[in-house]
């Protein structure tokens, strides 16, 4: 096994979970690392929420020992704010700090902060120059490929950051303005890897194994990042894990054993944030452990009423009957 070191943080140099708003939460990193995944950074957190005192933004900065190591990220464009946060994040003892510069949803942008800062480098610069004087634990950055078609210049974000004294750079391989859409380049981050001496996190178009060895051939980065490749298969990351082990990858589990871990996945969420809430969110992750087999639509909709854990064991239990008497 590999190794790659962020300050003092030694990863194993497997997979790593993404930092997906609203999706990555508490529940979904813990089953990433039950399978295998490297490294986990938690939910962005917004800077002047924490500021404020809000208490569901400083929600988002709880770890526990089993995500380890884990980062926990902030979000802003004020470099006073940007210390301030990083100060409160310290009292969770994460075991690093990621700043986003990569998030392209128009409620982070408008503000400045997010994929914003591709356009204003000398801004990032002093964001990070901030956050890395506030603190001695490390701090990354996580940025994109730039912000549009006319404008890729992460290479240039990426040796600001380090500069001024990131300790890490996350690079997701497509533009703010592709959204999610179209192909990642993985040149840029190839190219990014290439440009600094700080380790290379890359990201984008990462769904198998192979995908992510020809991630590592191809940019030569130090870890790989996978965000929606992960989606509703945790065992993704046990897969990658066999692979860099020297062991055969685990195969797909079978309908039985995907409905087992959804089960204990949506358990998680429940745990974590009450039977209401909770299920409510159960009804998106349910839709994806079901993605691709037979009857997955009708499925969807049944799941998309799920109110209770109750409600999910009874349909839980009938598929596994039908698949059974099929």
């Amino acid at each position: 096994m590999e190794y790659v070191k962020i300050g003092n943080v030694i990863i194993e140099k497997t997979a790593s979970l993404a930092p997906m708003a609203s999706v990555a939460d508490k529940a979904y990193r813990l089953m990433a690392k039950e399978f295998g995944a490297a490294y986990c950074v938690g939910e962005m957190a917004s800077c002047k929420g924490l500021c404020y005192s809000d208490r569901k933004t400083a929600e988002l900065l709880s770890v526990s020992d089993t995500e380890r190591p884990m980062a926990v990220q902030l979000f802003g464009a004020e470099p006073e704010f940007m210390a301030k946060a990083v100060k409160i994040a310290e009292r969770y003892k994460p075991d690093v700090i990621d700043i986003n510069g990569g998030c392209p949803m128009p409620k982070i942008v408008c503000g400045g902060a997010g994929s914003a800062l591709m356009r204003t480098p000398e801004l990032f610069g002093e964001l990070v120059r901030a956050a890395a004087d506030a603190t001695d634990i490390p701090v990354t950055v996580k940025i994109r490929a730039g912000w549009n078609a006319e404008l890729i210049n992460a290479v240039e974000i990426a040796r600001i950051a380090e500069e001024n004294g990131a300790a890490a750079v996350t690079v997701h391989g497509r533009t703010k303005e592709q959204l999610y859409s179209g192909k990642a380049d993985w040149d840029i981050i190839r190219a990014v890897k290439q440009s600094v001496s700080i380790p290379v996190i890359g990201s984008g178009d990462v769904a198998s194994v192979e995908d992510c060895v020809r991630m590592y051939e191809y940019t030569g980065c130090d870890l790989v990042m996978i965000g929606r490749g992960s989606y509703g298969r945790p065992w993704l990351f046990g897969q990658i894990l066999d692979y860099f082990e020297g062991k055969t990858p685990r195969p797909e589990p079978e309908l039985d054993e995907k409905l087992n871990i959804m089960r204990k996945h949506i358990g998680l969420l429940v745990e974590d944030k009450g039977e209401r809430t909770g299920m409510k969110e159960a009804r998106r992750q349910a839709a994806w452990y079901i993605k691709g087999i037979a009857g997955a639509a009708s499925l969807r909709n049944r799941f998309g009423s799920i109110n209770v854990l109750a409600d999910l064991d009874e349909l839980i239990k009938e598929i596994t009957l039908n698949v059974g008497s099929s």
